[in-house]
């Protein structure tokens, strides 16, 4: 995720609290895993253990070894494609149908295959090979998205096994460059092979349940998400000899401006996901941020209110349209004037807003001229968009399931400040929602990050939770196979 891409990178974003002392067993199961559950846990050892980082690895042997499981499975050839890019061998994308009744369009269960790098120096263990310790299961990719996608592949299959069939088809696609890149499956699958991922909506990575400790406090649907755009903030300057230095300074320049990008403030933009999403939030926060909350849903503009939800960054970000330096350079000699200097700003912005009215409010934010603003982005972004609200019927049987699993804790809508392949199918008119039944607490997975893990039992809970939420949307009434 940059997604998630995200990625991508569930609950974190949604955290609204700390997370309190676990124990070193969290995450552990306590009585053995289900025949199920122990065929899940193969595929995705399966799956980690194929190294698919952008730069040395290959999505397509992982698509490669899934596709040969869904065969095995009995499923036709013809409902397993292998999709790989001419211009790029190692990016392949696996797309499979398991047909239904034929009763409604498809649902789409949407994965990403590809995985952050990762140093061997960086990692205590082999971090492509699965750890379970602890209570705990430690890879790169153990959250993000290797367990959802291993979990799609492992309840489609003993649907499968099980005769069931649904009412609607089910498309499952597990696909490249997620979480960067030029040759991202998703937009590749849209302008190549739209008719193969055609749905009703799909189901996505990005959303997921927050702890407090062991005790779950909210399960998250991701709905919308913030787009991410990449600006390249540059200044020239003759240059000349440091012996002689002038005020006039390419660096100085493009500092200045950075700083009161720092310090600039985008206008509060909800929309009809974040604004629900701080009113319910509202009902378990703690007094003042509850009513800051409340004030700033009713009202926008109250500057007050949205300063106090602000204290928390992931609140702020979820407020507003949000930029950031993160690379810098400038200059070309230790004893020269610098002639250019440039920096990247890394904008997430809301999905109702737009690339244009971002770079226009930066300029007025640096109030210089000599300051030029390009876009620089690998991706064709949609912007301007309203999200849509969760689908009833998922959102009711996310609630019941939710209930049922977790205990009687609220089930909200969200939007994300990172990004997953899902505003690529919104943009296309896809419905898209982020939701897993895998709990954590804020920030625990440490995805993109080293010793990247996921709780043993939140992994057999999502893939149990993921089972009859699937089954529940594709169709109540589907029967088994009559001999």
């Amino acid at each position: 995720m940059p997604r998630r891409h995200h990625s991508a990178l569930a609950a974190f974003v949604l955290g609204f609290l700390a997370a309190t002392t676990t124990s070193a067993t969290a995450g552990a199961q306590t009585k053995p895993p289900t025949p199920q559950q122990a065929a899940a846990r193969v595929i995705y050892q399966e799956m980690v253990e194929i190294n698919t980082s952008d730069s040395v690895g290959s999505v397509t042997k992982a698509a490669t070894a899934v596709a040969a499981r869904f065969r095995a499975a009995g499923f036709p050839a013809a409902d397993v494609q292998l999709l790989i890019p001419a211009e790029a061998p190692t990016k392949g994308n696996l797309v499979v149908r398991y047909r239904g009744r034929g009763r409604g369009k498809p649902i789409l269960l949407l994965a990403h295959l590809d995985v952050v790098a990762a140093l061997r120096s960086d990692w205590p263990r082999d971090p492509f090979i699965l750890h379970e310790a602890d209570g705990y299961f430690y890879a790169r990719g153990a959250s993000d998205d290797k367990a959802m996608a291993s979990m799609f592949v492992a309840n489609v299959i003993r649907y499968k096994q099980e005769g069931w069939v649904p009412e609607r088809d089910l498309i499952i696609a597990l696909t490249a460059d997620e979480e960067g890149g030029a040759s991202n499956g998703v937009e590749w699958l849209i302008k190549n092979h739209r008719p193969l991922i055609e749905a009703e909506y799909a189901i996505n990575e990005g959303g997921g349940g927050t702890l407090d400790g062991n005790k779950p406090l909210f399960h998250s649907v991701q709905a919308a998400e913030k787009v991410p755009v990449n600006f390249t903030i540059s200044t020239v300057n003759t240059g000349g000899h440091s012996s002689v230095p002038r005020p006039d300074n390419a660096i100085y320049q493009l500092t200045a401006a950075l700083q009161k990008l720092s310090r600039y403030t985008f206008p509060v933009a909800l929309n009809a996901v974040s604004k629900p999403f701080f009113e319910q939030t509202a009902k378990v926060e703690k007094p003042a941020m509850a009513a800051a909350m409340r004030a700033v849903s009713a009202n926008p503009k109250d500057a007050a209110a949205a300063a106090i939800v602000s204290k928390d960054a992931r609140y702020a970000s979820m407020l507003r349209t949000s930029c950031v330096a993160t690379r810098l350079s400038g200059g070309h000699a230790n004893n020269a004037l610098p002639q250019t200097a440039t920096a990247n700003v890394n904008c997430r912005i809301v999905p109702t807003s737009n690339i244009e009215d971002v770079k226009a409010a930066m300029a007025r934010v640096f109030g210089d001229t000599g300051v030029k603003i390009a876009v620089l982005t690998e991706n064709q972004e949609k912007f301007g968009q309203a999200p849509n609200a969760v689908e009833l019927g998922l959102l009711n049987a996310t609630n019941s399931l939710t209930k049922r699993m977790f205990g009687d804790i609220p089930v909200i809508p969200t939007m994300s400040t990172g990004a997953t392949d899902g505003r690529f199918l919104r943009a296309v008119g896809i419905p898209t929602y982020g939701v897993s039944g895998i709990f954590s607490t804020p920030g625990e997975t440490n995805a993109h990050g080293r010793d990247e893990k996921l709780r043993v039992k939140s992994y057999y809970d999502g893939l149990d939770f993921l089972y009859e939420l699937v089954k529940q949307v594709a169709g109540p009434s589907g029967g088994r196979i009559v001999p």
